[in-house]
């Protein structure tokens, strides 16, 4: 899981902390600041959350969101081996965080919401569980053209990040459904490479690809807004 990271990033971190399933950086777009709760969905042993910890400081906090309980174990323990007192991984769902209403200043996620068979409630949650002004950061799989059904029927690619993927129009619709705003998601053509690695011979590659995607949750000021400058596009009220 090279891809995006330095190798301070990646010799940081106890053994096992990068469990080697992500498709990118998503701290790379994120821009955290000191002092920030960040949330990461689908956390694993924990690797994008140390990763994180170090940014926000002390003064900030990082919770990690994983569907298994062996996996929020792992983190837990890693957690220990490293002393951080400011990240603290919960059991859950994506698609129901237990995680309260509007308490996170940005949301990471590494490869995971692609697996999602629900993703409009995915990022509903996500709309709901942060700030006003709070920001989307995810690395994830899109779809580039669509997938013969022979590939999409494989198993292999059912749990392998690439029959899950949707394609960005459609990732486009769901985050604007959701309530978000100022989307944007940029396809890494890089990444084709190492895809081709996940399922080899089979030509994934030419058909999803990773791809960073950002979005925000409008702030205070803007929901509130109700002058004839700002309510509507053209600036009529």
């Amino acid at each position: 899981m090279a891809l995006g990271y330095t190798d301070e990033d990646l010799s940081s971190v106890p053994e096992g902390a990068n469990m080697g399933l992500g498709c990118g950086n998503p701290q790379a777009i994120a821009a955290l600041r000191l002092g920030e709760t960040v949330l990461d969905l689908g956390s694993g042993g924990g690797f994008d959350c140390f990763l994180a910890a170090r940014q926000i400081g002390p003064t900030g906090r990082v919770l990690g969101v994983d569907m298994t309980s062996e996996m929020i174990a792992k983190a837990r323990s890693n957690a220990e081996k490293l002393g951080v007192r400011n990240v603290e991984f919960r059991l859950g769902e994506i698609e129901h965080l237990p995680v309260e209403t509007s308490s996170v200043d940005v949301i990471l996620s590494n490869c995971v919401i692609n697996l999602s068979p629900d993703k409009a409630t995915v990022f509903r949650e996500a709309l709901r569980v942060l700030k006003p002004g709070g920001r989307l950061a995810i690395s994830d799989v899109v779809q580039t053209a669509t997938l013969p059904e022979a590939l999409a029927g494989e198993m292999a690619a059912m749990t392998g990040c690439i029959s899950g993927a949707a394609s960005i129009e459609t990732l486009q619709a769901l985050l604007r459904v959701a309530g978000f705003e100022n989307i944007k998601i940029v396809v890494n053509e890089a990444s084709r490479t190492f895809i081709r690695d996940w399922l080899p011979g089979s030509g994934a590659e030419n058909f999803v690809a990773s791809a960073t995607i950002e979005a925000t949750k409008a702030s205070a000021e803007e929901r509130s807004c109700c002058g004839p400058s700002c309510c509507t596009p053209g600036g009529a009220p």
